[in-house]
């Protein structure tokens, strides 16, 4: 016996991250006492997005097309080759610094007990790229976790195996921020990274 419609539009708003049960129920019903026209636009955009939306034969990030529009850009600088965990990583850094170079997506970062290792990631397509000699340096740009310290441990190996120069973004202390309110870890981090004052 299937769920009532009700229940089922509910179910299907607890896909969203961080959505649980009684958020997904108030959406829904704002959906149907208010946002009845904006829904059904929604179901139509969410629909094309699923049928046309893939990823770039190059990169991984999401695109339209065989290859996205940063890896066709033939003015980016393709000697520097910067790893994201994701889409949104990408798009921070494309939005927030003056990098010219192009990416490479992970969609995810190495969790073995997830069942995620190196072919889940690409690693071998991205392998394959750094030995066509044309990438000399590799920017890792994993998060600060567990996971993603260990993703960045392996990218920097199969850098160096590939003769590429690996680089890491600095991690630590906050522009503007009072030491004060920093939590232990990030203090602890920064201070351990410490490099020579210009």
């Amino acid at each position: 016996m299937s769920l009532p419609l009700l229940e089922q539009l509910i179910d299907a708003f607890r896909i969203l991250p961080g959505v649980g049960q009684k958020t997904a129920q108030r959406m829904a019903y704002h959906v149907l006492e208010r946002e009845r026209e904006g829904a059904q636009k929604l179901a139509e955009v969410l629909a094309k997005a699923i049928e046309r939306i893939g990823h770039c034969t190059q990169c991984r990030d999401f695109s339209e097309t065989e290859v996205c529009a940063v890896c066709a850009n033939s003015s980016r600088e393709r000697a520097q080759l910067c790893v994201v965990e994701s889409p949104a990583d990408r798009l921070a850094i494309e939005s927030a610094t003056g990098f010219r170079g192009v990416y490479y997506v992970l969609q995810g970062r190495l969790s073995p007990l997830d069942g995620i290792g190196p072919r889940e990631l690409g690693l071998d397509a991205l392998g394959t790229r750094m030995q066509q000699g044309e990438v000399q340096e590799l920017i890792i740009a994993t998060s600060a976790t567990v996971e993603g310290e260990a993703t960045a441990h392996y990218l920097a190996q199969l850098a160096r195996a590939h003769n590429v120069r690996p680089s890491r973004l600095a991690q630590g202390l906050p522009l503007g921020g009072e030491l004060e309110y920093v939590d232990r870890g990030t203090l602890s981090h920064a201070f351990g990274t410490r490099t020579e004052a210009t």
